[in-house]
């Protein structure tokens, strides 16, 4: 069985965007039952809100910073800074009512203007998600308490955009403040204690005397030690030295249960083929969509995850996550291993003396996942050339130089997922690829009712499976590990749980 120590180096690439910092510690002896003490492998660049990030960086920023709404663990939002709202009819006016007992850590008072402010300067900042706000037009202060938003276009995705970093509150009177990048004003359940804090290895919080929210504030004080590799945070866990953290490779949860943590595993991200060039435009064979399926069925997915995801993972052929109102299950197995249909396929489209494909490759990829592809397509007839592409990887693909790649690709919410991966303009479709009826249901989810986009995204996901326009293998497990001490809720839809779902385990 295959084992590949570089591709946790991949997803480490691809999920956490860059690599660490120098390691940081806190021994154990000097924990108490009143910290909780997390483990992470990136460090915040700023912690000035209109720069902020979120993903595996949201328990730096949400330890100071409120947002509008809350996200509950399944996914559901509930009322935080907003305590409600409604849409209009034509869903392009949001209105929220907010809360009038909400002071920023300054003394600074938490209203529907400095909403506004907030809103405003995170679509004109340099944040990664600034587009997040992309449909935002305009930002009213109706009143002190209500707060009206008015988009270009429906957007089925701003509400949850609202409990990430989008509606990070911060002051308004710290926005010029020279030391915001290292002392957030906000008014989140803590505040940075910047004398006790290390910038880029060890972050230390104290409560906030006066948050508004206690009930959702399980511990007195916080502690977030950043560690530069995979192997400096193994070490930090199999010492006693963390309440909790995220591991992104699962060669190491043997040892770390054997430390006493309890693995608690989520699915994050796809695993398998992007089949890029369906309209043929470098590589004709793929213009045909019996070539696309006989690459689905050509693959035995169970063999791959056991062989590269140490058979941590479910198996799929479908991109949309479970929870996702696309979600088929059935979808999961619509491709079964069967080389012979994958060459009578081949065979119907004109290639029963084979084809060949082009695919990218990197040393970040080892030589396992390349072996791999090339021996699985060569028992169906399909030759496979790679090119070492070194540190251009994903630059080459969104060239594009490539009509297929393998990838990891996060499993977002509907419409994120719809476009950054779906519609032509959308950066994983760098070939623009265009589809009438993908159009149609696309704009259907985006203006219809709640059942009619409920409805159409059903038909979209059956529709690109169908079509073959990725040949996905697996959902490979993200595993987050906490002590015999610490319970956590892990979060659909980010690497990370959020602040308020670790509470002490007794």
């Amino acid at each position: 069985m295959f084992r590949s120590k570089r591709l946790a180096a991949l997803v480490a690439a691809v999920a956490l965007g860059l690599a660490g910092c120098s390691a940081g510690g806190e021994s154990a002896g000097e924990q108490s039952s009143e910290t909780l003490t997390l483990g992470a492998l990136l460090a915040p660049k700023t912690f000035a809100a209109d720069q902020s990030e979120f993903a595996n960086l949201s328990p730096f920023y949400q330890a100071v910073y409120d947002t509008l709404l809350r996200m509950e663990p399944d996914g559901s939002l509930v009322p935080m800074l907003a305590t409600e709202w409604k849409y209009n009819d034509a869903k392009t006016v949001l209105t929220l009512k907010l809360r009038d007992d909400v002071k920023f850590t300054d003394g600074t008072a938490f209203n529907a203007d400095a909403a506004k402010q907030n809103l405003e300067r995170f679509k004109a900042g340099t944040s990664p998600d600034a587009q997040f706000l992309a449909a935002l037009n305009t930002a009213t202060a109706v009143d002190a308490t209500t707060l009206e938003l008015t988009l270009s276009a429906p957007d089925p995705a701003f509400l949850n955009y609202l409990s990430k970093d989008a509606s990070f509150m911060q002051s308004p009177a710290s926005f010029n403040n020279a030391d915001i990048a290292t002392n957030p004003v906000g008014s989140g359940p803590y505040i940075l204690d910047t004398a006790a804090t290390v910038t880029g290895t060890s972050y230390t919080y104290k409560s906030n005397p006066d948050y508004w929210a206690k009930e959702l504030r399980h511990y007195d004080n916080l502690v977030l030690n950043v560690y530069g590799d995979q192997t400096s945070l193994l070490n930090a866990i199999k010492s006693g030295t963390l309440n909790a953290a995220n591991t992104i490779d699962n060669n190491t949860l043997t040892e770390i249960e054997a430390a006493g943590y309890k693995v608690n595993p989520l699915q994050l991200n796809w695993s398998g083929l992007i089949l890029f060039d369906r309209a043929g435009t470098t590589n004709p064979a793929l213009k045909d969509v019996r070539v696309r399926q006989a690459l689905n069925y050509a693959f035995d997915t169970k063999a791959m995850l056991e062989s590269i995801g140490q058979g941590y993972g479910e198996l799929t052929t479908q991109v949309f996550p479970p929870s996702s109102d696309a979600y088929d299950t059935s979808l999961d197995s619509r491709y079964a291993y069967d080389p012979a249909k994958a060459k009578a396929l081949l065979a119907e489209a004109g290639y029963a003396s084979g084809l060949t494909l082009e695919l990218p490759s990197s040393t970040l990829l080892g030589n396992t996942i390349p072996a791999l592809i090339t021996q699985q397509l060569k028992d169906v007839g399909v030759d496979v050339k790679f090119t070492d592409v070194g540190n251009n990887f994903i630059a080459d693909l969104l060239a594009p130089k490539f009509g297929v790649s393998y990838m990891i690709l996060e499993q977002q919410s509907d419409w994120q997922l719809i476009n950054m991966k779906l519609t032509p303009n959308a950066p994983w479709n760098p070939y623009k690829y265009e589809d009438p009826k993908v159009g149609e249901l696309v704009n259907r989810i985006h203006v219809g009712t709640e059942d009619e986009q409920k409805s159409a995204a059903k038909e979209l996901n059956k529709y690109i499976v169908e079509q073959a326009w990725f040949a996905p293998w697996y959902r490979p497990q993200s595993s987050f590990v906490t002590d015999a001490k610490t319970n956590v809720e892990v979060q659909t839809g980010n690497a990370y749980p959020f602040l308020w779902s670790f509470t002490p385990a007794s």
